[in-house]
């Protein structure tokens, strides 16, 4: 386990302190479950990657053979279907 060195203001380490004894821990125990946190984290792009896989997904499966890469004709893009 390394050890590292952060320099903060007495009155940030003092609340520290208070902080960590109503949790019945340490300065140290708190600074090391929010770099934990931190690192396990789910990153932006990572969540939006994960969003973007699931949204493909589900229109692959709710629409079947349906591909982006397919190429409608002039007429069918500007093809209209009026209610009357």
């Amino acid at each position: 386990m390394r050890n590292i060195t952060v320099s903060v203001d007495d009155e940030l380490y003092h609340q520290a302190r208070i902080k960590a004894a109503e949790r019945r821990s340490t300065v140290s125990a708190l600074v090391r479950e929010y770099l934990t946190g931190l690192v396990e984290e789910e990153s932006s792009f990572d969540q939006l990657q994960r969003e973007q896989n699931e949204l493909i997904a589900k229109i692959r499966t709710e629409h079947p053979g349906f591909s982006g890469a397919a190429r409608l004709t002039r007429d069918e893009v500007h093809e209209r279907r009026a209610v009357r």
